[in-house]
This record gives C-alpha cells, sequence and structure tokens, in this order.
C-alpha cells in the first residue's frame, strides 16, 4: 500500500490531502512509535494559524520545514472550534476550513513531523475570553456537541497512524473536580474509538495544566503538562495576566517567600508529581511552554536551560509556545536580543540552538 493510498483512505475527505503537494516521490522520515503509556521525546512547537477565530488562516508550509531543518519532529495546532463551524451553527461544519486542517495532517505527512491537534476553544470549553455560552463539564448538550466534533476529526483521520498524528482534547482545564474530568474525558475519548478505536489521546493536566491527571489512569489516554512555571518569569507583563506589570523584574533563580525557584525546586515540584503518574502507566508531555517577550532574555536563557535539561533527563518531550511570535524562536520582538537576519525573518540564534542542545 502506498503512502497516498493510505491518506485517501482517511474517511473520504483525506482525498485533499494529496491536493496540499503530497507526493509518491517525497523521501519517508521516520518518525518514533507512540503509546498512551509512554510518548516519545518529541520537541518542537505550538502553531497558532487557528487559535482564535479572529484569526483563521491556513497552516504555512514554511514552519514545517523549519521545524524538520532545525532536528525537531513535532508541531500541536491549538484551533478554536468556531473557525470549521458553519454561520454559528456549533453543528454545521464548514468544509473548506476542514480542508485546510487536511492540508496541515498532509504537510506534517511531507515533512516528517508529528501532529497533535488540540480543541484549545472546544464545544462548551475555553480556557479564553470569552467564555462558553454552555459548559461541556456540566451541560449535557454542550458535551453531547463536543463529541460530535472530535468523533468527526476521528472519522476524517481515520487510518493516519499514531506515529503522525494525536488528539489533544481539551487545553488546560482550569478548575475542576477530577471525577468531573474524568468522566467528560471518558465520554469524548468513547466518540473517538467509535470511530478509530486506536487513535493516540492526549488530556491536558488540571489547573492550567499543572496538576497530573491522575483520575484519568486506567483511561488509556496520555497526559501534558506546562512549563511556565514560575509564572513571574514566563509571563512578565503579559497583557491578559492580572496584575503582571505590577511584578517585579524577575531574575533566576527566582527567590520566592523563603525558598527560591531553581533546578532543584522545578524537579521537585513540577518534574516529580508527573513522573508518579507516568509510573501508572500514563505517558507524558510538555505540551506547552515559554517566556513572554518582556522578561529579560538573560533569565528566559537561564530558566529554560534548566527546564529543558529536566525535561531531557525525565525523557519527555516538548513544544514551545510558540515558532513566530512573542514567545519564539523567529520575530519575538524582544528588545535586548541580538537578532539574526534569517531569511526575511528575525531570527533568535541563541534560544534555537538552546533548544536544539536538548
Amino acid at each position: 500500500m502506498t503512502r497516498r493510498t493510505v491518506l485517501a483512505g482517511a474517511a473520504g475527505t483525506v482525498a485533499g490531502l494529496a491536493a496540499a503537494g503530497v507526493t509518491e516521490g517525497e523521501a519517508q522520515r521516520a518518525l518514533p512509535e507512540p503509546s498512551a503509556a509512554k510518548l516519545p521525546r518529541w520537541r518542537g512547537f505550538n502553531l497558532l494559524e487557528k487559535f482564535m477565530v479572529h484569526s483563521n488562516k491556513p497552516f504555512v508550509e514554511e514552519d514545517f520545514v523549519w521545524i524538520r531543518e532545525w532536528g525537531m519532529n513535532f508541531a500541536r495546532l491549538p484551533m478554536d472550534y468556531r473557525c470549521w463551524i458553519d454561520g454559528g451553527d456549533w453543528r454545521r461544519f464548514h468544509e473548506p476550513t476542514l480542508k485546510e486542517i487536511d492540508a496541515a495532517v498532509a504537510l506534517g505527512e511531507k515533512h516528517g513531523v508529528h501532529l497533535c491537534l488540540n480543541f484549545h476553544r472546544a464545544p462548551g470549553y475555553t480556557v479564553a475570553s470569552p467564555p462558553e455560552p454552555k459548559s461541556v463539564w456540566t451541560d449535557p448538550e454542550a458535551l453531547e456537541v463536543c463529541c460530535l466534533h472530535w468523533a468527526t476529526f476521528a472519522r476524517r483521520y481515520k487510518g493516519i497512524p499514531n506515529r503522525r498524528l494525536s488528539f489533544n482534547l481539551f487545553n488546560e482545564p482550569a478548575v475542576l473536580a477530577p471525577e468531573v474530568h474524568r468522566r467528560v474525558v471518558e465520554r469524548v475519548a468513547g466518540a473517538i474509538r467509535e470511530q478509530d478505536p486506536n487513535r493516540l489521546i492526549v488530556c491536558d493536566g488540571r489547573m492550567w495544566g499543572n496538576t497530573p491527571p491522575d483520575e484519568l489512569a486506567g483511561l488509556g489516554v496520555a497526559a501534558a503538562t506546562r512549563g511556565y512555571q514560575p509564572m513571574r518569569i514566563s509571563h512578565w507583563k503579559a497583557s491578559w495576566v492580572g496584575g503582571s506589570d505590577k511584578w517585579e523584574e524577575p531574575t533566576y533563580p527566582l527567590p520566592e517567600g523563603d525558598s527560591v525557584w531553581n533546578r532543584e525546586t522545578m524537579r521537585k515540584r513540577l518534574i516529580e508529581p508527573w513522573k508518579k503518574l507516568e509510573a501508572r502507566g500514563v505517558g507524558v508531555m510538555v505540551g506547552e511552554f515559554g517566556a513572554f517577550n518582556q522578561t529579560p532574555h538573560r533569565v528566559v536563557m537561564g530558566w529554560l536551560g534548566d527546564c529543558l535539561a529536566l525535561w531531557k533527563e525525565a525523557g519527555w518531550g516538548w513544544a514551545m509556545w510558540n515558532l513566530r511570535g512573542s514567545f519564539g524562536v523567529v520575530d519575538s520582538e524582544r528588545r535586548d536580543v541580538a537578532y539574526e537576519s534569517w531569511r526575511g525573518h528575525r531570527l533568535d540564534r541563541a534560544l534555537l540552538d538552546l533548544l536544539r542542545s536538548h
């Protein structure tokens, strides 16, 4: 069976994948085989073309080229479901937008990059503003529609192997009872598995991704943590974090009361609890990390150097937020970086080298 046959067999509309430029003559690139119990040490970035409905654009092939050129192999696509509904009706799907997501899946295949599709805003849930009118955690209709959306994606991409594609159900569930989280994940995962029994599913931790979702053990799903602690480093002067403009300029190591944030603090607080979850058969990765462009570059480099070393020691993969933009390595608009002029962009070569070294 050729690669074209596999893609075309992924539920009808995936015939659009070939139209995105994937040809039979392109070289195959091996990707590691994941399982819910043990995720590979993927490395890559979050790509934001469908992060918000007001900035809904096709994904950019150049990003996939760069990821692979830099020796990485992973892209998480945090998406807003409103991008692909038709006329504001959350039960109707806009096929041209879905074909743009098909094209991203094809680009992952073409360039040897694993794609992780995430509902950053799902029917009934978002960590952003404005909130959803109905809550997937409490409202039966919202949960039904969320299942409909994930089942549609599962059917659309059935047959694409897990080494190429995974699903990340909800971005950073916030304050949520563990039993409620398990009930909803079990329902949504069941809707996916009715269409594609073997699809790899990754679930973010609770408390904005920071608390290990121990309640999901036994459901056959993996888990994703975050790399934003301490927030005083990662989100200094971030406009969407209330009061962050009043914080003192961060340093690293960072004093905090009677303690200090350093590598050992992070190992104890941010690694060890998740290693306990991993020991229960739940694979772990870092779904997002990074620092906003107002944090001094020297502080970012010191802090991220320790984060990356800890994740490497733990055997965890990661995806930086973002590639291009205020947290990323390209066009981040930091004031204290000697940027390299690179292919029409401004590249933070020091930060990229740090990532590549881990």
